[in-house]
């Protein structure tokens, strides 16, 4: 639903919730489509040859242990940073520092890091976590409004 519209913004009011966000919180769609847009670039934005396993910066990087993990780290805890604009409970964006962390760390050990870093899509997994709880915030949302 959120990856079909882009380029609106709304606000959208729900109750508090358990440990997070809440109240009136506007959704920038123009930030979430450059988050789905880097994310892609970051974990799938190619092919390698031959096969149809996809492959992103992140991958590419990580054939230089450490240093490439630690700059594609960067990019990742940016794309927290942003998500966390959206006014996300601080479990969820806990678990999304969890699994860059877990990328950084697996994905700085030589050649096996390089294959985990291609078959690990944290910044995608991210995106995903993102996405379904702005989709259970505008649904609960649509379910608190008044009927006409």
């Amino acid at each position: 639903m959120i990856d079909a519209i882009r380029t609106r913004q709304r606000t959208v009011s729900t109750e508090p919730q358990p440990g997070g966000g809440g109240g009136s919180v506007p959704i920038d769609f123009r930030r979430l489509e450059r988050l789905r847009r880097l994310a892609r670039l970051m974990d799938t934005r190619w092919r390698i040859p031959g096969t149809r396993i996809p492959v992103g910066l992140d991958g590419i990087a990580s054939l230089v242990p450490v240093a490439g993990d630690t700059l594609t780290a960067v990019v990742s805890a940016w794309i927290i940073m942003e998500a966390a604009r959206f006014d996300l409970p601080k479990t969820l964006l806990a678990r999304m520092a969890f699994n860059v962390a877990l990328d950084w760390a697996v994905g700085s050990v030589p050649v096996v890091g390089t294959v985990f870093d291609i078959a690990f899509k944290a910044n995608r997994m991210n995106l995903d976590l993102l996405h379904e709880h702005l989709e259970q915030r505008l649904a609960a949302a649509a379910a608190t409004r008044p009927r006409r």
